[in-house]
Protein backbone atom coordinates (compact mmCIF):
# COMPACT_ATOMS: atom_id res chain seq x y z
CA UNK A 1 0.00 0.00 0.00
CA UNK A 2 1.66 3.66 -1.00
CA UNK A 3 2.30 5.44 2.14
CA UNK A 4 0.11 8.41 2.65
CA UNK A 5 1.60 11.84 2.00
CA UNK A 6 0.63 14.64 3.86
CA UNK A 7 1.94 18.21 3.36
CA UNK A 8 3.14 19.64 6.55
CA UNK A 9 2.09 22.13 8.23
CA UNK A 10 4.39 25.43 7.53
CA UNK A 11 2.52 27.32 10.23
CA UNK A 12 3.25 24.68 13.49
CA UNK A 13 6.24 24.23 15.37
CA UNK A 14 8.67 21.49 13.68
CA UNK A 15 8.47 19.47 16.60
CA UNK A 16 4.54 19.47 16.72
CA UNK A 17 3.47 15.99 16.23
CA UNK A 18 0.09 17.29 14.08
CA UNK A 19 2.10 19.08 12.06
CA UNK A 20 0.88 16.90 9.33
CA UNK A 21 -2.74 17.05 9.96
CA UNK A 22 -5.04 14.80 11.53
CA UNK A 23 -4.87 11.08 10.38
CA UNK A 24 -8.97 10.56 11.28
CA UNK A 25 -8.92 6.78 10.19
CA UNK A 26 -5.99 5.81 13.13
CA UNK A 27 -7.74 8.44 15.59
CA UNK A 28 -11.27 6.44 14.83
CA UNK A 29 -9.78 3.41 15.99
CA UNK A 30 -8.39 5.15 19.28
CA UNK A 31 -11.60 6.75 19.91
CA UNK A 32 -14.95 5.24 18.08
CA UNK A 33 -17.14 7.74 19.59
CA UNK A 34 -15.00 10.26 16.80
CA UNK A 35 -16.79 8.92 13.80
CA UNK A 36 -19.94 10.09 14.09
CA UNK A 37 -18.28 13.89 13.59
CA UNK A 38 -16.32 13.21 10.82
CA UNK A 39 -17.12 13.50 7.43
CA UNK A 40 -15.38 14.40 3.67
CA UNK A 41 -16.43 18.13 2.40
CA UNK A 42 -15.75 19.33 -0.76
CA UNK A 43 -12.22 18.81 -1.05
CA UNK A 44 -12.49 15.14 -0.23
CA UNK A 45 -10.61 15.88 2.63
CA UNK A 46 -11.58 14.29 5.74
CA UNK A 47 -12.31 16.46 8.78
CA UNK A 48 -15.16 17.49 11.23
CA UNK A 49 -17.04 20.52 12.07
CA UNK A 50 -15.50 22.54 14.27
CA UNK A 51 -17.64 25.03 15.05
CA UNK A 52 -19.57 21.92 16.70
CA UNK A 53 -18.29 21.65 20.20
CA UNK A 54 -19.03 18.13 20.81
CA UNK A 55 -16.72 17.59 17.62
CA UNK A 56 -13.83 19.42 18.97
CA UNK A 57 -14.55 17.58 22.10
CA UNK A 58 -14.48 14.43 20.50
CA UNK A 59 -11.59 15.28 18.47
CA UNK A 60 -9.54 16.21 21.73
CA UNK A 61 -10.07 13.27 23.18
CA UNK A 62 -9.35 10.95 20.17
CA UNK A 63 -5.57 12.90 19.68
CA UNK A 64 -4.98 12.57 23.70
CA UNK A 65 -5.54 9.10 23.80
CA UNK A 66 -3.38 8.61 20.42
CA UNK A 67 -0.67 10.94 20.63
CA UNK A 68 -0.42 11.42 24.65
CA UNK A 69 -1.30 8.25 26.12
CA UNK A 70 -4.41 9.36 28.30
CA UNK A 71 -7.42 7.72 29.64
CA UNK A 72 -10.45 8.89 30.38
CA UNK A 73 -10.52 12.82 29.40
CA UNK A 74 -13.47 14.89 29.72
CA UNK A 75 -14.45 18.37 30.63
CA UNK A 76 -17.49 19.58 32.21
CA UNK A 77 -20.37 20.95 30.00
CA UNK A 78 -19.73 24.83 28.51
CA UNK A 79 -15.96 24.60 29.96
CA UNK A 80 -13.28 25.49 27.85
CA UNK A 81 -11.92 22.66 25.36
CA UNK A 82 -8.79 24.18 23.63
CA UNK A 83 -7.50 23.25 20.03
CA UNK A 84 -4.83 20.65 20.89
CA UNK A 85 -1.99 21.68 17.59
CA UNK A 86 -2.39 25.76 19.42
CA UNK A 87 -1.23 24.21 23.18
CA UNK A 88 1.10 22.14 21.85
CA UNK A 89 2.52 24.72 19.77
CA UNK A 90 3.26 27.30 22.78
CA UNK A 91 4.55 24.20 25.04
CA UNK A 92 7.49 23.08 21.91
CA UNK A 93 7.96 27.48 21.99
CA UNK A 94 8.91 26.98 25.75
CA UNK A 95 10.69 24.18 25.44
CA UNK A 96 13.08 26.52 22.58
CA UNK A 97 13.18 29.00 25.52
CA UNK A 98 14.25 26.84 27.84
CA UNK A 99 17.34 25.69 25.49
CA UNK A 100 18.24 29.22 25.35
CA UNK A 101 19.29 29.95 28.61
CA UNK A 102 20.74 26.28 28.46
CA UNK A 103 23.52 26.16 25.88
CA UNK A 104 20.88 25.41 23.17
CA UNK A 105 20.02 21.89 25.00
CA UNK A 106 16.59 21.69 26.11
CA UNK A 107 16.20 20.35 29.61
CA UNK A 108 13.84 17.71 30.28
CA UNK A 109 12.55 15.40 33.18
CA UNK A 110 10.18 16.10 36.32
CA UNK A 111 13.30 18.63 38.09
CA UNK A 112 11.97 21.27 35.04
CA UNK A 113 8.90 22.75 36.95
CA UNK A 114 6.14 24.74 35.18
CA UNK A 115 3.95 27.28 36.69
CA UNK A 116 0.24 27.02 34.46
CA UNK A 117 -1.94 30.20 35.57
CA UNK A 118 -5.72 29.28 34.73
CA UNK A 119 -5.23 26.04 34.20
CA UNK A 120 -8.57 25.39 33.52
CA UNK A 121 -11.02 22.08 33.33
CA UNK A 122 -9.01 20.59 30.39
CA UNK A 123 -5.39 20.52 32.00
CA UNK A 124 -3.65 20.18 28.39
CA UNK A 125 -0.71 22.07 28.97
CA UNK A 126 0.94 19.60 32.08
CA UNK A 127 -0.70 16.85 29.66
CA UNK A 128 1.87 18.06 26.84
CA UNK A 129 4.74 19.33 29.13
CA UNK A 130 4.61 16.16 30.98
CA UNK A 131 4.02 13.37 28.35
CA UNK A 132 6.36 15.25 25.66
CA UNK A 133 9.37 16.63 27.84
CA UNK A 134 8.41 14.86 31.22
CA UNK A 135 8.37 18.11 33.06
CA UNK A 136 6.18 18.72 36.61
CA UNK A 137 4.04 21.32 36.73
CA UNK A 138 1.66 22.97 39.48
CA UNK A 139 -1.80 24.12 37.82
CA UNK A 140 -3.77 27.03 39.55
CA UNK A 141 -7.16 28.09 39.10
CA UNK A 142 -9.33 30.40 40.34
CA UNK A 143 -12.44 28.29 39.65
CA UNK A 144 -13.00 25.34 42.01
CA UNK A 145 -14.78 23.07 39.15
CA UNK A 146 -11.72 23.41 36.83
CA UNK A 147 -9.58 22.29 39.85
CA UNK A 148 -11.53 19.53 40.71
CA UNK A 149 -11.79 18.06 36.85
CA UNK A 150 -8.52 18.24 36.56
CA UNK A 151 -7.87 16.18 39.83
CA UNK A 152 -10.29 13.28 38.34
CA UNK A 153 -7.89 13.28 34.97
CA UNK A 154 -4.50 13.16 37.02
CA UNK A 155 -6.14 10.47 39.12
CA UNK A 156 -8.00 8.50 35.78
CA UNK A 157 -3.70 8.91 34.27
CA UNK A 158 -1.40 7.33 37.37
CA UNK A 159 2.00 9.23 35.38
CA UNK A 160 0.45 12.26 35.92
CA UNK A 161 -0.34 11.99 39.66
CA UNK A 162 3.64 12.74 41.24
CA UNK A 163 3.85 14.78 38.10
CA UNK A 164 1.00 17.61 38.41
CA UNK A 165 -0.49 19.39 41.34
CA UNK A 166 -3.12 21.95 41.65
CA UNK A 167 -3.89 25.26 43.58
CA UNK A 168 -7.16 27.16 43.74
CA UNK A 169 -6.61 30.81 43.64
CA UNK A 170 -8.46 32.10 46.20
CA UNK A 171 -8.14 35.63 45.51
CA UNK A 172 -9.15 36.64 42.37
CA UNK A 173 -7.25 39.59 42.07
CA UNK A 174 -3.83 38.18 42.07
CA UNK A 175 -2.08 35.98 39.80
CA UNK A 176 1.06 34.68 41.58
CA UNK A 177 0.30 35.68 45.10
CA UNK A 178 -0.93 32.87 47.72
CA UNK A 179 0.64 30.60 44.51
CA UNK A 180 4.53 31.49 44.27
CA UNK A 181 6.04 30.39 47.77
CA UNK A 182 9.26 31.36 49.17
CA UNK A 183 10.70 28.07 48.49
CA UNK A 184 9.99 27.97 45.28
CA UNK A 185 11.16 27.69 41.75
CA UNK A 186 9.72 27.30 38.15
CA UNK A 187 11.49 27.45 34.93
CA UNK A 188 8.67 28.80 33.53
CA UNK A 189 5.63 30.33 34.05
CA UNK A 190 2.73 29.81 31.46
CA UNK A 191 -0.46 31.29 30.84
CA UNK A 192 -3.90 31.94 27.81
CA UNK A 193 -5.00 35.43 29.92
CA UNK A 194 -8.56 35.69 29.07
CA UNK A 195 -9.06 37.49 26.03
CA UNK A 196 -11.80 39.99 26.92
CA UNK A 197 -13.27 42.69 28.88
CA UNK A 198 -16.82 41.16 29.27
CA UNK A 199 -19.50 38.81 28.24
CA UNK A 200 -20.81 40.86 25.57
CA UNK A 201 -17.51 41.08 23.84
CA UNK A 202 -16.52 37.30 24.46
CA UNK A 203 -19.97 36.46 22.86
CA UNK A 204 -19.63 39.01 19.74
CA UNK A 205 -16.05 38.03 19.18
CA UNK A 206 -17.36 33.81 18.97
CA UNK A 207 -20.06 34.98 17.04
CA UNK A 208 -17.78 36.37 14.25
CA UNK A 209 -15.83 33.05 14.19
CA UNK A 210 -18.39 30.52 14.37
CA UNK A 211 -19.58 32.32 11.27
CA UNK A 212 -16.29 32.22 9.67
CA UNK A 213 -15.75 28.83 10.29
CA UNK A 214 -19.02 27.86 9.02
CA UNK A 215 -19.21 30.56 6.30
CA UNK A 216 -23.21 31.77 7.95
CA UNK A 217 -24.61 34.66 9.37
CA UNK A 218 -25.25 33.12 12.55
CA UNK A 219 -26.91 35.82 15.19
CA UNK A 220 -26.41 33.13 18.51
CA UNK A 221 -23.60 32.45 19.64
CA UNK A 222 -22.17 28.92 20.00
CA UNK A 223 -19.17 28.10 21.68
CA UNK A 224 -17.06 25.97 19.70
CA UNK A 225 -14.39 25.77 21.65
CA UNK A 226 -16.79 26.33 25.18
CA UNK A 227 -15.62 28.43 27.76
CA UNK A 228 -16.80 29.53 31.29
CA UNK A 229 -16.37 33.59 32.41
CA UNK A 230 -12.90 33.32 33.74
CA UNK A 231 -11.73 31.60 31.07
CA UNK A 232 -13.02 34.32 28.14
CA UNK A 233 -13.43 37.47 30.32
CA UNK A 234 -12.27 39.90 32.98
CA UNK A 235 -12.57 43.35 33.99
CA UNK A 236 -9.97 45.17 32.11
CA UNK A 237 -9.60 42.34 29.14
CA UNK A 238 -6.53 40.89 28.36
CA UNK A 239 -4.23 43.80 28.68
CA UNK A 240 -5.60 44.18 32.44
CA UNK A 241 -4.48 40.49 32.78
CA UNK A 242 -1.03 40.63 31.99
CA UNK A 243 -0.34 44.00 33.37
CA UNK A 244 -1.62 42.84 36.62
CA UNK A 245 0.86 39.74 36.23
CA UNK A 246 3.87 41.60 34.96
CA UNK A 247 3.62 43.23 38.02
CA UNK A 248 3.26 40.86 40.11
CA UNK A 249 6.19 38.61 38.73
CA UNK A 250 8.60 41.83 40.19
CA UNK A 251 7.91 40.78 43.10
CA UNK A 252 9.16 36.67 42.58
CA UNK A 253 12.35 37.97 40.14
CA UNK A 254 14.85 35.24 41.27
CA UNK A 255 12.35 32.48 41.58
CA UNK A 256 11.26 32.15 38.07
CA UNK A 257 13.56 31.66 35.00
CA UNK A 258 11.27 32.86 32.29
CA UNK A 259 7.47 34.28 32.57
CA UNK A 260 5.51 33.74 29.76
CA UNK A 261 1.95 34.52 28.41
CA UNK A 262 0.11 34.47 25.49
CA UNK A 263 -1.17 37.14 23.60
CA UNK A 264 -4.02 37.45 20.96
CA UNK A 265 -4.17 41.25 20.61
CA UNK A 266 -1.06 42.63 18.60
CA UNK A 267 -2.22 46.03 19.45
CA UNK A 268 -1.30 45.14 23.11
CA UNK A 269 2.38 44.82 22.51
CA UNK A 270 3.49 48.19 23.09
CA UNK A 271 1.76 48.32 26.25
CA UNK A 272 3.11 45.30 27.65
CA UNK A 273 6.44 46.51 26.47
CA UNK A 274 5.99 49.61 28.56
CA UNK A 275 4.89 47.88 31.67
CA UNK A 276 7.84 45.45 31.49
CA UNK A 277 10.22 48.33 31.25
CA UNK A 278 8.96 49.63 34.27
CA UNK A 279 9.87 47.18 36.25
CA UNK A 280 13.01 46.47 34.89
CA UNK A 281 12.43 43.37 32.62
CA UNK A 282 16.21 42.13 32.04
CA UNK A 283 14.97 40.28 28.78
CA UNK A 284 12.07 40.42 26.44
CA UNK A 285 11.43 38.15 24.09
CA UNK A 286 8.00 37.91 21.54
CA UNK A 287 7.59 34.55 20.08
CA UNK A 288 5.34 34.39 16.95
CA UNK A 289 2.85 31.36 16.66
CA UNK A 290 -0.35 30.47 13.74
CA UNK A 291 -2.71 27.97 13.47
CA UNK A 292 -4.50 27.67 10.63
CA UNK A 293 -5.85 31.37 10.87
CA UNK A 294 -5.87 32.42 14.15
CA UNK A 295 -2.12 34.23 14.93
CA UNK A 296 -0.82 34.60 17.81
CA UNK A 297 2.46 35.33 19.95
CA UNK A 298 3.98 34.67 23.14
CA UNK A 299 5.68 37.53 25.51
CA UNK A 300 8.23 36.09 28.03
CA UNK A 301 10.37 37.90 30.18
CA UNK A 302 12.98 37.27 32.74
CA UNK A 303 14.74 39.40 35.79
CA UNK A 304 18.02 37.42 35.82
CA UNK A 305 20.76 38.29 33.80
CA UNK A 306 22.85 35.66 31.06
CA UNK A 307 25.15 34.81 33.83
CA UNK A 308 22.15 33.66 36.21
CA UNK A 309 20.11 32.37 33.46
CA UNK A 310 23.47 29.95 32.49
CA UNK A 311 23.56 29.13 36.28
CA UNK A 312 19.93 28.21 36.61
CA UNK A 313 19.94 24.72 37.40
CA UNK A 314 16.81 22.06 36.46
Amino acid sequence: MKAKIVPEKINLHPRNLHKFGYDFEALIICSPELKKHVFTNEYDTQTIDFSSPEAVKALNNALLISDYNIQNWDIPQDYLCPPIPGRADYIHYIADLLASSNNEIIPEGDNVVGLDIGIGANCIYPIIGNSVYGWSFVGTDIDENSIQNCKKIIENNSKLIDAVSLQQQIESRFIFKNIILPEDKFAFTICNPPFHNSAVEATKSNIRKVNNLTETKNKTSVLNFGGQNAELWCDGGEIGFITQMIYESAKYPMQVLWFTTLVSKKENLPSIYKTLNKVSAVEIKTIDMAQGQKTSRIVAWTFLSEAQQTAWRF
